[in-house]
């Protein structure tokens, strides 16, 4: 019985253990991992519950316009020449500010703009969440189809392998080539390894800007990425990248903004010169009381009693001054931060745009000699089976293609990603 219950209790530990490491397998294209992102990121919820706490505090806020109401309730003992008694009493009071310097219509348009600078704040995240993952996902697709090349050169580096040894043992090599095959097959090995751990690294990274269980099973989503001549070709002029950007930019709409509260910000302050106008009304009467002896009666009549008041300030040891003065000096801080946000942007855009334009004369140039030296590596390939060429002329051939093939890739998913780039300055949609 004993032994039934411990094979009972491993199985439901070993049950419970393949529940909790359940793994998930995704297959992602680029806007797949923007919608898993959106939707899990921790900080852009901590953003949405700051836009939601700030939406609470706007509607608030309104309700400032509006009277308040209270009810209050007092009861009491005293000891009379009879014996002790108790008595109570009940009022309901309201009251409402008629004038207050406009400080609360400057306080709930404030409100309202830290409501859309939220907002506007959560499209910057986006960009850069984006830029992120863009620029995590083309570094992952670019190993990806480097390490389909490294392959096939290491199965070349094989083949090569194999027939030095032949050639070697019936003497038509010497000793030292056959050691620089297998020095280039096994550097050719290790250009897999690691290439499959920086893949793995990568894919990584790129979990944690999805906020993705590292576990995780995730597979890309490659695009046709053979002609990138239409990345160029679909290029803007640069005055016209300029002014989308200008006019998308959540950078500059913030600046905007900023503006717009430091200037709320110098109402308020000047409010404080104005005097403050509140009315009231308050209602109450006694209510029913008792003495030792079990009397009872009500006492009192209703009280009513409606009143105006007014605050005017007269000196205030100069704080109000000195507030009115900080909160004008934060505004032109304002102003001055937006026209360098301006400019920093323009620089941004132009060097962007100019990156792009670089970046597919490199690809151009790459793809030419990526091309070229591959078809120079397969007729000296062929030729070193013949045994026309030495194996030093082979590798040094293979090895300048590599390089080639090497500056090829990152050349190519450079240009896509500076390109993408610039679509996002530029508030495009970002696809791939």
């Amino acid at each position: 019985m004993t032994k039934r219950l411990n094979i009972l209790v491993l199985l439901l530990v070993l049950a419970l253990g393949s529940i909790a490491q359940e793994r998930h397998s995704y297959q992602f294209s680029l806007g797949d991992c923007l919608k898993f992102a959106f939707a899990n990121s921790y900080d852009r919820q901590s953003m949405e519950l700051t836009s939601e706490s700030l939406e609470t505090t706007y509607e608030q806020s309104k309700q400032q316009r509006l009277p308040n109401l209270s009810a209050s309730f007092g009861e009491s003992f005293s000891n009379k020449a009879n014996g002790w008694g108790v008595s109570g009493n009940v009022g309901v009071g309201s009251s409402i500010t008629i004038y207050q310097g406009g400080n609360i219509s400057n306080t709930i348009e404030q409100n309202r703009l830290n409501v859309e600078k939220n907002k506007v704040r959560l499209e910057q995240y986006d960009n850069q969440l984006t830029t992120q993952i863009l620029q995590s996902f083309l570094t992952i697709l670019g190993n990806q189809e480097l390490l389909k090349y490294q392959l096939e050169v290491l199965n070349t580096s094989r083949e090569q392998l194999k027939q030095g040894q032949v050639k070697h043992m019936v003497g038509t090599i010497l000793e030292s080539d056959l050691l620089l095959l297998e020095a280039q097959y096994y550097s050719d090995s290790n250009n897999v390894v690691d290439t499959r751990i920086s893949i793995e690294n990568d894919l990584l990274d790129l979990k944690v800007l999805l906020s993705m269980e590292p576990t995780d099973d995730l597979a890309l989503v490659s695009p046709n990425t053979d002609n990138l001549d239409g990345l160029r070709e679909t290029l803007p002029s640069e005055e016209e990248a300029i002014s989308l950007a200008m006019e998308y930019l959540p950078d500059l709409r913030l600046g905007d903004y900023d503006i717009r509260l430091a200037e709320k910000s110098v109402d308020l302050a000047r409010g404080n010169y104005f005097p403050s106008i509140s009315a009231n009304a308050n209602v109450g009467m006694g209510v029913l009381s008792f003495d030792s002896e079990g009397n009872q009666q009500w006492y009192g009549k209703p009280s009513e009693s409606v009143g105006v008041s007014m605050s005017v300030p007269i000196y205030s040891r100069g704080s109000t001054k000195a507030n009115v003065k900080k909160s004008r000096i934060a505004l032109q801080q304002a102003q001055l931060d937006y026209e360098q946000s301006q400019l920093t942007v323009r620089q941004m855009v132009v060097q962007a745009y100019r990156n792009v334009i670089s970046a597919f004369n490199a690809y151009k140039v790459s793809q030419v000699r990526e091309n070229a030296y591959g078809k120079s590596f397969n007729a000296y390939n062929i030729q070193y089976q013949h045994g026309s060429i030495t194996t030093v002329e082979l590798l040094q051939q293979q090895n300048n293609y590599l390089n080639a093939l090497n500056t090829y890739l990152q050349n190519k998913y450079s240009l896509v990603m500076k390109r993408k780039i610039l679509d996002i300055y530029m508030g495009k949609q970002i696809e791939l």
